[in-house]
């Protein structure tokens, strides 16, 4: 009877371990639906010790978000993992379900590395099988008008219609906190969420979109640019699919030269680098058949795992190296720009873009001629500067009103100690002095940009139950990316503090010009003031309104809190 037992226990893991994705049982044009994704991860995990499915929080189609975790030693807790001097990789698929080769490429991979015992000793692999579970259930096969296949795909948008790789910030999504636990959780070394492009056509089946090298901590952009790109690159062309990087056209066509990719904090790389951890982009080309994009995908995910597992240990030691430095860092940049007189020299294998009347309109109309294909040297610009550098203070000061940013602060691991009573502290504080605010909605706002602030030293009323937030961490750069209202992605930018720039209290002209009356009897240096900015702006002169708001302004009245931002800088 027990070896019975046994025997079926070993027939029911053989027959797991040799079960085919839905992709493979079709013609290889078909991609897993969630359930089926979830169905195969939760049966490895059943049969193998080396396996572990795991659920976090919930999205905004009422599903948790699933991590399937793959440990050699059978070691599932990541404080252990760090402790055993293991390295992270962590595998995100279907943030845009219509580009699912890495929900296929990611299920074929984890059921041969547990089936052929080649699991790495000193790597442990996280996979989120599907991580915009809205979309995956909204399939059809004409959202995205440029692919070629498979049969049927999830949907960009999620059940919110938010693209999730714009969330990463604003967290908008309940997908995005649910990512944000595991992501901090974890803490992998490695990150690489795969996509599909959209764009030019050309030879290549994959293109990289790496963490931009000039914005990453420089401990971590040295090994990446010198060591692991190299490595990346090398290894595909050897497996057959030679990379390239993402093809960002300056103009219509590659042929004018392409540009890197910065990917600011609100994408997922953009995010990763906010933690020191080195993300990647693969974008498969659209136009390639479905079986060779799943196919470089699997190449490239095997690739990551053979190369994390190679450089394991200086892996670590930039981590821990980069951590250290962020926490000691004193400035910070907070947007870049490219350096548009730099560039370098790239092999491109193209096709040729040509023109002919089209069918739809009668005028010229591109296309690339396959039958014409090519290879030449094409510039390449991938330098940028920071644009904007802010000196970080001692400690921010955060008033428990503005509980989301203290909740996302406290989601992505920054420490905060609460006031235990009310305090009176001498801090720096921002006043909005100018910023422009986008005509149409992105992503269900209306984002600000181009922030002039004032600083002011006041002395204010804090009160128990407020936060402070010492920037001595190693989640520094998320610090001052979120909370400096210049940040490309800032809290302030994306609308968390907008009822701060509502006035609530004004004046009857009537009743106050008697007031102003007395303020500038009582008050020579406002009369000077007014004066003297009649002198020099002939517009005010003659504007009688204007000069009685210039009057309210400088005075008691008009309230402080207008305009002012409300996180403090302690110093």
């Amino acid at each position: 009877m027990k070896y019975s037992l046994l025997f079926l226990i070993l027939t029911i893991t053989m027959k797991t371990f040799a079960q085919q994705t839905p992709y493979e049982l079709s013609n290889k044009n078909q991609t897993a639906t969630y359930q089926q994704a979830i169905d195969f991860y939760k049966q490895l995990a059943k049969v193998s010790p080396q396996a572990k499915f795991l659920s976090y929080g919930t999205t905004d189609f009422g599903k948790p978000l699933n991590l399937l975790v793959l440990s050699k030693n059978k070691v599932f807790d990541p404080a252990e993992i760090r402790k055993n001097n293991q390295r992270i990789l962590l595998i995100n698929n279907g943030i845009h379900p219509g580009e699912p080769e890495g929900i296929d490429a990611s299920m074929m991979l984890a059921r041969d590395l547990l089936k052929n015992n080649n699991l790495p000793d000193n790597v442990v692999i996280c996979i989120i099988p599907v991580y915009n579970i809205d979309g995956s259930f909204n399939r059809s096969s004409t959202s995205r008008a440029n692919q070629n296949g498979p049969e049927l795909y999830g949907f960009r948008g999620n059940s919110k219609n938010y693209d999730l790789n714009r969330d990463f910030i604003k967290t908008d999504s309940k997908n995005s906190a649910a990512f944000q636990e595991i992501f901090n959780y974890w803490q992998p070394e490695i990150f690489v969420d795969t996509h599909t492009s959209n764009g030019a056509d050309y030879q290549y089946t994959m293109t990289l979109i790496p963490t931009q090298k000039d914005k990453l901590n420089p401990i971590l952009a040295g090994y990446l640019t010198d060591t692991m790109i190299p490595a990346l690159y090398e290894e595909m062309k050897k497996k057959g699919f030679e990379l390239i990087p993402y093809i960002n056209s300056v103009e219509n066509t590659p042929d004018a030269g392409i540009t890197g990719f910065l990917e600011t904090p609100r994408y997922s790389t953009g995010y990763a680098a906010l933690h020191n951890t080195i993300g990647f982009m693969p974008e498969t080309h659209m136009l390639k058949a479905y079986q060779k994009r799943v196919e470089s995908t699997y190449q490239l995910l095997q690739t990551y795992v053979d190369l994390v597992s190679r450089d394991a240990k200086i892996i670590g030691e930039n981590k821990r190296k980069a951590d250290e430095a962020t926490s000691r860092q004193k400035e910070f940049p907070l947007s870049w720009k490219l350096n548009e007189n730099t560039h370098e020299l790239l092999t491109f294998k193209g096709f040729a873009a040509k023109y002919k009347p089209s069918e739809v309109s009668g005028t010229d109309r591109l296309y690339y001629d396959r039958n014409d294909p090519y290879t030449k040297t094409i510039k390449y610009w991938n330098k940028f500067e920071p644009q904007l550098t802010v000196e970080k203070p001692l400690a921010y000061v955060i008033p428990k009103a503005w509980d989301k940013v203290v909740d996302l602060l406290k989601l992505n691991g920054v420490k905060l100690q609460e006031l235990k009573e009310d305090k009176e502290m001498a801090v720096d504080v921002y006043y909005i002095a100018d910023y422009k605010t986008a005509s149409r909605p992105y992503e269900g706002h209306y984002i600000h940009n181009n922030v002039e602030l004032t600083t002011k030293k006041q002395t204010l009323n804090f009160y128990k139950g407020d936060y402070i937030v010492y920037v001595d961490q190693p989640q520094n750069r998320y610090i001052m990316e979120t909370l400096e209202p210049q940040a490309t992605d800032s809290f302030f930018n994306w609308n968390f503090f907008d009822s701060i720039l509502d006035q609530k209290e004004h004046y009857s002209a009537y009743v106050f010009e008697d007031t102003a009356a007395g303020l500038l009897k009582d008050n020579p240096d406002l009369k000077t003031k007014l004066n003297q900015k009649k002198v020099s702006d002939n517009t005010f002169a003659q504007n009688p309104s204007a000069q009685l708001e210039f009057v309210y302004k400088n005075s008691n009245y008009y309230e402080k809190t207008h305009l002012r931002y409300p996180i403090a800088r302690l110093h």
